[in-house]
């Protein structure tokens, strides 16, 4: 049942959030897909945080003022604590920490547990883009197609493909 205080939340509330808080992020995957110019269906939200505790609790309490909560039950702050997030890696084979909006669960963020590319290299080369009414800091084409490459999924294969033949240039 929702709460009669409740507002519908969208992609577009959450990167206002995030820039509003100063955060160090990029986003990747499908939506960073479809920002480089390939149309694909993408249901969730893939984030890659700078991970110094300091961004990790502001990226924290950012999503917990939207309402969103984590689809695991612990406690999100445990995100900051690395040792907590290797033995999530080690026990669970935890790639991502996922948020959710439980009201809306289509609104999803996926936020990578290990940087597989150098963040702060990914920072300086990411693309700033208008979109929603808002900036948006999408990870470069070229780093994209390297964590596709790294993940190496199906879905990933035909992005690369994809971006290589339709992205912006």
């Amino acid at each position: 049942m929702k709460n009669k205080n409740h507002r519908e939340l969208y992609y577009e509330d959450i990167i206002k959030k995030l820039n509003k808080k100063k955060i160090k992020y990029l986003l990747i995957g499908g939506i960073a897909v479809n920002l480089h110019g390939v149309q694909r269906a993408t249901g969730d939200m893939d984030i890659m945080l700078a991970m110094d505790k300091s961004n990790l609790l502001k990226f924290v309490s950012a999503v917990e003022e939207l309402g969103l909560e984590p689809k695991v039950p612990v406690d999100p702050r445990e995100l900051a604590d690395p040792v907590k997030v290797n033995e999530w890696k080690r026990k669970k084979n935890m790639k991502v920490f996922s948020f959710w909006d439980i009201d809306n669960p289509y609104i999803v963020i996926d936020v990578m547990t290990e940087n597989y590319i150098a963040f702060e290299r990914a920072y300086k080369r990411r693309k700033v883009i208008e979109s929603w009414g808002v900036k948006v800091p999408i990870i470069s084409m070229k780093d994209l197609i390297e964590l596709k490459k790294i993940a190496g999924r199906p879905q990933d294969l035909a992005d690369i493909e994809a971006l290589k033949k339709y992205g912006a240039k």
